[in-house]
């Protein structure tokens, strides 16, 4: 099991949502835990550098700002851990993973607009030399998916 500090648990728990939309969000957090900013940049560093999360900013809804599409790939198991890595490597995916399906990588794709995210879909068909399959948003559900971390030493 993984030893988290009880301030690691607390940035995991307290900062899912709500996190400071200042100027100065570390710092913010910071206080509101009573500790300094750079420690709270240091655990998070530390969790980033342990896979407990993969990054730290804001969710948009989906088509509030831009575009995106749900995506998926049928990628040879030999491939996966390379094709993934290029995938994560653009900035307009915030995430992918793993299936046990045919389509076994599924990832966001979000762009400013349409042909701007056409235009990454087909790098990414280029360079891979597979097919991403677009899945477009057809109804919003909306799911909340903050959880309270349960841990136990």
């Amino acid at each position: 099991m993984l030893n988290l500090e009880q301030l690691d648990i607390q940035l995991l728990n307290e900062f899912q949502k709500g996190l400071p939309l200042t100027p100065t969000p570390y710092s913010d957090m910071a206080e509101r835990l009573r500790v300094d900013e750079d420690t709270v940049i240091a655990r998070l560093k530390i969790l980033v550098s342990k896979g407990m999360i993969s990054r730290i900013g804001p969710v948009f809804k989906v088509n509030g700002v831009g575009v995106s599409t749900l995506a998926a790939m049928s990628v040879p198991e030999h491939r996966l851990e390379d094709v993934a890595e290029f995938i994560n490597g653009y900035a307009e995916v915030n995430h992918n993973y793993e299936r046990e399906h045919e389509f076994n990588l599924w990832f966001v794709v979000t762009a400013r607009n349409t042909t701007e995210l056409d235009r990454i879909i087909k790098a990414m068909e280029l360079h891979t030399g597979l097919e991403v399959m677009a899945l477009p948003m057809q109804k919003d559900y909306h799911i909340d998916l903050g959880f309270e971390l349960q841990w136990r030493p």
